[in-house]
C-alpha cells in the first residue's frame, strides 16, 4: 500500500482497526494475557476521548481480561487516531532520506513538536531488526562517524576522522545485491570490531571486502580472514581486475549520511540506534511491494515505548 492507498483505504478508526486486528492476528485474535482464542467483541456506546471504541473481552474464566487490538504495541495508551499513525508509518517508510519529526507536525496536524517526535521514535523501535539472521555471500564493511569536527586539509574540509572526542563511530556491512547492517560501535579498536562482524556476518560466507585499514588484519576469525581482500583507497577505489572495492556499502552510508544532515540535521548519539534501524530498515525494504502491511504487523509485535523511558538517562534505560 502506497500513501493514497492508505488514506483512501484506512479512513476511518472501524478501518483501522480491522486491518490492524489483521496483521496482528492474522489466524484469528487471541488473548494478549493468556493467548486463549476464545474472545468477545465489544464496542463502546459511550464515546471516549481516552479508549479506543472497541475493545474485547477474554472469555477463559481464569483470566477475562480485556484488552484491545493496540494493548501492548507501539499504539498503546496513544490518543492519536490509528488512521494518523497509518499515514505516519507510510510517510517514515517511503521517505528515503528520512522525514523529520517537525515535517510530520505540520502533516497531520499536531499541536505539539513532541507528539510528532515520540511517534517517529516509537515507529523507529518497530524498524529493529530482531531476527538475528546473519550476512553472507559477498560482504563489504566499511566504517564511518558521527558528528565531531572534520580535518581540514588543503583549505578543504574531508569526512575523516573528527578532531574533536564527541565523535560516534558506526560499522556498515552490506551483502552484495543484498541487505545492509548499519552498528553503533564504541570505537575502532580490534575487540570491538571483531565483536560486531562475528554478531553479524556468517562465518562461512563466500568473500568479505574492506578497506585497508589495519585493524581488519586482527578482526577476522581465522576462517574468514583467508577469504578477506582489501582496497587501499589512498590509490585506488576497485583492484584492478578484480571485484574487490567497497563502494557498494559506501552507497548505503551516503544515504545516511545525506538523511542525517539533510533531514534532521543532527541526532542525539543517545537515539542513534534507533536512527540506524530506520535507515537500515528502510533500505533493506525498498523493493518489497508489502513493505506497508510488513511494516504494520511489525508495531503490532513491538512493546510500547513510554515517553518518560524515551527521554530518561542512558543510565536509567
Amino acid at each position: 500500500m502506497n500513501l493514497i492507498d492508505v488514506t483512501s483505504e484506512l479512513n476511518t478508526e472501524a478501518e483501522c482497526f480491522a486491518f490492524l486486528e489483521k496483521m496482528r492476528w492474522p489466524n484469528g485474535v487471541r488473548c494478549v494475557v493468556c493467548g486463549n482464542n476464545r474472545i468477545s467483541r465489544i464496542t463502546r456506546q459511550t464515546p471516549s476521548k481516552n479508549k479506543r471504541a472497541q475493545f474485547y473481552q477474554c472469555l477463559e474464566p481464569i483470566c477475562k481480561q480485556q484488552f484491545s487490538v493496540t494493548s501492548g504495541t507501539i499504539f498503546h495508551d496513544s490518543r492519536i487516531p490509528l488512521n494518523k499513525w497509518f499515514v505516519a508509518i507510510s510517510l517514515v517508510m517511503d521517505a528515503k532520506k528520512g522525514i523529520s519529526a517537525k515535517q510530520l507536525q505540520q502533516h497531520l496536524g499536531f499541536g505539539s513538536y513532541q507528539t510528532a517526535w515520540h511517534m517517529t521514535h516509537r515507529i523507529r523501535e518497530a524498524m529493529k531488526d530482531t531476527s538475528g539472521s546473519l550476512l553472507h555471500g559477498t560482504v563489504e564493511i566499511d566504517e564511518t562517524y558521527i558528528g565531531g569536527k572534520a580535518k581540514r586539509r588543503g583549505g578543504r574540509v574531508r569526512n575523516q576522522k573528527p578532531r574533536s572526542e564527541k565523535f560516534d563511530m558506526v560499522l556498515g556491512m552490506r551483502e552484495r545485491e543484498g541487505r545492509v547492517k548499519f552498528v553503533h560501535i564504541d570505537d575502532g579498536k580490534t575487540t570491538t570490531i571483531r565483536k560486531a562482524i562475528s554478531e553479524n556476518i556468517h562465518p562461512k560466507t563466500a568473500n568479505v571486502y574492506t578497506d585497508s585499514a589495519a585493524v581488519y588484519d586482527f578482526a577476522f576469525h581465522p576462517d574468514l580472514k583467508k577469504r578477506h581482500r582489501a582496497v587501499n583507497h589512498t590509490i585506488q577505489w576497485i583492484v584492478p581486475g578484480t571485484s574487490i572495492h567497497t563502494n557498494t556499502v559506501e552507497s548505503a552510508f551516503s544515504l545516511l549520511k545525506r538523511g542525517l544532515i539533510g533531514s534532521f540535521h543532527r541526532v542525539s548519539i543517545k537515539h542513534l540506534h534507533r536512527y540506524l534501524s530506520e535507515f537500515e530498515h528502510r533500505f533493506n525494504e525498498r523493493k518489497n511491494g508489502q513493505r506497508f502491511e510488513d511494516m504494520v504487523s511489525r508495531t503490532a509485535q513491538t512493546s510500547p515505548l513510554p515517553y518518560q523511558k524515551l527521554i530518561a538517562e542512558p543510565t536509567q534505560e
